[in-house]
């Protein structure tokens, strides 16, 4: 019998810890070639749109699918699960899971990317999503400082003081997006901008990026500029960025990026393709957020619902 897994299900059986483990887990099954992602699709609807993206990870013993709205700017999300066997184990609420997938593959990505002795950080964008992305990369890494830009004044210093709290690390707001960009090691943008917050100009050699809000044709974080600075440029899924990096497609465009430069995260973790070949080369992850993702945590999230027997039971076979 399948169980319903909630939200507040799911904050308390998931942690940062089990997340960028499995992540990285799926990430070197992808490399191998033992999984499968399906982009996302997507639908309008008369006030927003319906999302659904799927995978599979065979070796693993589990496939499925999440699902979402966004209507009048509220998500909501959702993700069914099956096992080997083709049966609807759970149904699991995952706007958090989404928060702690995202961080992960962060994390991942800088693990393999970013140079070791990186203690500098940056990152434009103050809003849910950038709250993981803060406290996944320290969960893992050491920082002297972080400096936080975002439109919003107040919102930037209610996320400097928050994050300050969560992670022990100081959180400075910046009063321009250049300020969270010059001079730093690791740089994260994480918004919805339909216009490049970040410039190729403030880049100093050795910055690592993670560019994680440009999942639409019509979205932009970095300039042209930028993407043509990057030395190496990773995505999560190559057929996805082509469907959906607005800045990659930009950069395209002007003749700044050839879509077959661009390697898969899956490769970096193998070991196939290197993430960095030298300190001063200044790397990029492109993420789109990928089913792949979804599904090795829903999974891991479901398995140790079982074990700790939380959930609701439903009447599916």
């Amino acid at each position: 019998m399948a169980i319903l897994l909630r939200e507040a299900d799911v904050e308390k059986l998931v942690t940062m810890e089990m997340a960028i483990a499995t992540i990285e887990q799926a990430f070197r099954l992808q490399g191998e070639y033992k999984a499968e992602n399906i982009p996302r699709r997507r639908c309008r609807l008369n006030k927003g749109m319906l999302h659904v993206m799927s995978a599979s990870l065979p070796t693993l013993g589990y496939a499925g699918l999440k699902s979402y709205t966004s209507v009048s700017g509220k998500p909501c999300f959702y993700i069914m699960l099956y096992n080997a066997d083709g049966t609807m184990v759970a149904v699991i609420e995952a706007d958090k899971l989404g928060q702690m997938r995202t961080g992960a593959a962060t994390v991942v990505a800088t693990k393999h990317m970013a140079r070791r002795e990186s203690s500098r950080m940056g990152i434009i964008g103050t809003g849910w999503q950038a709250r993981a992305q803060v406290q996944a990369v320290c969960a893992v890494g050491s920082f002297r400082n972080i400096v936080a830009w975002s439109r919003n004044s107040e919102n930037r210093r209610k996320f400097c003081e928050e994050m300050t709290e969560a992670t022990g690390v100081e959180v400075i707001p910046a009063e321009t997006p250049e300020e969270a960009v010059k001079e730093k090691d690791i740089v994260i943008t994480a918004t919805n901008s339909k216009e490049p917050v970040l410039k190729g100009e403030w880049l100093t050699e050795g910055t690592h990026i993670n560019a994680i809000g440009s999942n639409f044709l019509t979205r932009q974080e970095l300039d042209v500029e930028a993407v043509r600075r990057c030395d190496c440029i990773i995505v999560d899924s190559s057929e996805q960025a082509m469907l959906e990096s607005g800045d990659l497609s930009q950069a395209a465009e002007a003749e700044a990026f050839y879509w077959e430069d661009a390697r898969e995260l899956g490769l970096v973790v193998i070991g196939e393709y290197p993430g960095r070949e030298d300190p001063s080369e200044i790397t990029l992850f492109e993420s789109q957020g990928i089913a792949l993702e979804d599904i090795a945590l829903a999974a891991k999230v479901y398995e140790k619902a079982e074990a700790e027997e939380i959930g609701e039971k439903l009447p599916i076979k």
